[in-house]
């Protein structure tokens, strides 16, 4: 299934700001560059005037303006597309400002105009026509088709680059960004227009570093003498300082005394003067935790950061490096973040946090993402080599007739047509097909997806819910929000507000005959409705940890089967977070399961949730552990409730109700057992289901998803682990699958 406008990168926001003011100030051309907090959007354009609105993964973002005089190849439609304009030949033979400036005054001002124009595309921008439709490009991505030299030549237009370039043109306007996190294809050019960037900024800035790291030194290194110095060297005269040192240096390039900034001031004039250097560097560091670490950069490109192999962790590394773009909470540099993901276990685990740490739609006080970055995908059928038209832009399926490539071949079928070949031909190598995932992904699941191992659960169905899950439009599914008091009387009724910033996720909202039904025995409250399901919880007892680094608290609700106004054997509630102190995390916990007016079964090894719970009166909310009768609980059991996690049994009776879960009820039932065939499993909450693809029942202590998860199966299936009186203890068979093929097969 193919999700709603997946294929539409850039929406265009119609009215976004009031016609009137988009008017007024665009008459008065007093519209800054950068961030406009009342409006809530990022200013690209740098003449004071807005153009369209337009939204690329969740950032608003003004473009300039359409002028009144745009580029046109050719007066017919069919014929518009991007052509590169050679360099006039007489400008060609010129290699230096000092060669210029031994120019005669007529020479100069014949191309003075030329050159000026050329500055003004670098700094502000370009328009043609494509395809009959006005078409706008930002300076760097102008500075990359127009006079970056790659290893084919000079570099195609794609539409798929022009969108990165916008985004990355917002990163940098934007006071609150610290740059990028490109979550890419094999093959998309970023290498190449990471390079292009250094040596765009490199040779403007006055007194400034550039710095470049990659998976390994020997790659930053390549990257720096392969790209950087070449693009450099190629730059024509007006754009390219002198430098200091050897033409083809290995380590730095130093544009320091003699060089010089060249500007449309001094551009012609004589100068016979010693010329001011830009002091101004670009270089590369081997692959460490604590590369640049001291330093201060203007401009960081971090290549191949989803391939950082132990010792080395990118996550660490970010923490130094995103110091080196600071000075207190000014940003000053700005990092060009770029990557495809290895497997978890090599590196690719730590950019998968780092790249979910920079999601636009979650922001701190600040206005800031966790990490600082703002994220960023474009799907493999954007950018796929083949399959770019003329015009730049994809061809997604097969068409109806062969259409002109970019290359000068004839397209004949699409680029997802090509992709789904590829995975049919891979379906029997579990491995080879993941690879082939992460190298062209069509979601974020399958830049990120694992190779094939023996697993706990059945990895078979897993996928096949997390890929049908990325087909959906999410939200019209699940509710991000948070619980309150109404009217901020505590102990009263729960109240449930969407909200962007809210902690919860929700898919199924109990109508209100349901919601905030809790009955009162003996001065303590109980659940109203045990019978539709319960919770799991894995709860935490200290508000501050040692680096910030402590395990997240996780909350889980899930239904049984019922014959009410609720779905059946159905997750609806996911949440997963750490708030500021544990108290908030009690309070959120609690609210939730009277919102519900569901039980909760909680870990007891760390029981200052349950004494929340009984302090408030609320302990009949609190289950007991059901694999044991209550005259066999100890006197914390009896006075708490709760379920410890240290014992043996209780691991495997936890393992083994969520794997029984996920094999009826998670993704396809091809044997018909549980539901039809072709029914999909409704499993909404994707974060707990690549969890469960990764838990190790050996080391339980980072999957706080998939323990609250499987609490609340254990939760909702209570009678299934009460002993038998004649029986000291459960005989539970757990299985284990090995999912080296096309469908997971338990190991007997």
């Amino acid at each position: 299934m193919q999700k709603e406008d997946q294929n539409k990168l850039l929406h265009v926001v119609k009215e976004y700001i009031p016609k009137a003011v988009l008017s007024k100030k665009n008459k008065a051309k007093t519209w800054l560059y950068g961030y406009n907090e009342k409006y809530d959007f990022v200013n690209i354009s740098k003449n004071g005037e807005v153009g369209e609105i337009v939204n690329i993964n969740g950032l608003a973002i003004g473009i300039p303006k359409q002028p009144k005089h745009i580029h046109k190849r050719s007066d017919k439609k069919h014929n518009q597309y991007w052509e590169r304009h050679e360099a006039p030949v007489e400008l060609n033979k010129i290699n230096s400002i000092f060669q210029w400036n031994q120019m005669s005054p007529t020479f100069k001002a014949k191309w003075i105009d030329y050159i000026e124009g050329e500055f003004d595309k670098r700094d502000e921008g370009y328009w043609f026509y494509n395809n009959g439709k006005p078409t706008y490009i930002t300076g760097s991505h102008y500075m990359y088709l127009q006079w970056t030299n790659i290893d084919v030549g000079f570099p195609d237009f794609r539409e798929a680059n022009r969108l990165f370039f916008i985004f990355w043109e917002a990163c940098k306007a934007d006071k609150r960004c610290f740059g990028m996190s490109y979550l890419k294809i094999r093959r998309s050019g970023f290498s190449f227009m990471g390079a292009s960037e250094c040596v765009n900024t490199g040779t403007l800035a006055k007194d400034s570093r550039v710095g470049i790291l990659s998976k390994t030194g020997a790659d930053a290194k390549k990257l720096f003498t392969d790209k950087v110095v070449p693009i450099s060297s190629r730059l024509p005269f007006f754009f390219k300082p002198i430098q200091d040192g050897m033409d083809k240096p290995k380590t730095e390039l130093a544009f320091r005394v003699p060089a010089a900034k060249i500007t449309k001031k001094n551009m012609h004039e004589v100068m016979n003067e010693e010329l001011d250097g830009l002091d101004t560097t670009i270089d590369w560091k081997n692959t460490d935790d604590n590369s640049y670490d001291g330093e201060k950069l203007l401009l960081l490109v971090h290549d191949e950061s989803g391939k950082w192999i132990k010792p080395n962790n990118i996550q660490n590394n970010w923490r130094v490096t995103k110091t080196c773009l600071r000075l207190g909470s000014k940003v000053i540099g700005k990092c060009m973040m770029g990557s495809t993901s290895n497997s978890l276990s090599k590196g690719g685990e730590n950019f998968k946090k780092l790249y979910d740490d920079s999601n636009i739609r979650n922001r701190n006080a600040n206005g800031q993402t966790k990490s600082g970055l703002y994220s960023l995908f474009i799907p493999m059928e954007w950018n796929m080599e083949g399959f770019i038209d003329i015009y730049g832009m994809p061809v997604f399926n097969k068409p109806s007739s062969a259409v002109k490539g970019v290359d000068g071949e004839m397209i004949t079928y699409g680029a997802i047509d090509y992709w789904e070949a590829e995975v049919e031909s891979l379906k029997k190598d579990a491995d080879a097909l993941n690879e082939f995932y992460r190298q062209f992904p069509r979601t974020e699941s399958h830049a990120f997806r694992d190779e094939s191992k023996s697993s706990l659960f059945n990895l078979t169905k897993i996928y096949q819910q997390i890929d049908f899950n990325d087909s959906l439009i999410m939200e019209h599914h699940v509710t991000q929000g948070k619980f309150y008091w109404k009217d901020g009387v505590v102990d009263s009724e729960v109240v449930w507000a969407p909200d962007s910033r809210g902690r919860f996720k929700i898919s199924w909202s109990p109508p209100k005959q349901l919601s905030n039904k809790k009955i009162k025995r003996n001065g303590t409250y109980y659940p109203a409705n045990e019978h539709i399901g319960a919770f799991g919880c894995d709860s935490y007892d200290i508000s501050g940890t040692v680096g910030g680094r402590g395990s997240n608290g996780a909350l889980h609700g899930l239904t049984k089967f019922n014959m009410e106004h609720a779905p059946s054997n159905e997750f609806f509630l996911e949440y997963v977070a750490r708030p500021q102190t544990a108290e908030i995390f009690f309070e959120e916990v609690l609210m939730a399961c009277i919102y519900y007016s569901m039980p909760i079964l909680i870990e007891n090894n760390k029981p200052r949730l349950l004494y929340h719970f009984k302090n408030r009166g609320y302990r009949g909310f609190c289950m007991n552990r059901p694999d044991r009768r209550f005259n066999k609980l100890s006197k914390t059991e009896r006075e708490l409730g709760g379920i410890p996690n240290s014992s043996e049994e209780v691991k495997q009776a936890h393992a083994t109700a969520l794997e029984s879960y996920i094999e009826k009820q998670v993704g396809l039932d091809l044997e018909g057992s549980y539901r039809p065939s072709d029914e999909m499993g409704t499993m909404y909450f994707t974060r707990t289901l690549e969890e469960w693809a990764r838990f190790d029942i050996s080391n339980r202590t980072k999957f706080d998803a998939t323990i609250s998860s499987g609490l609340a199966v254990m939760a909702n299936q209570k009678s299934v682990y009460l002993p038998i009186e004649k029986q000291s203890k459960i005989n539970l068979n757990f299985a284990r699958y090995n999912n080296s093929g096309t469908i997971s097969q338990l190991i007997r």
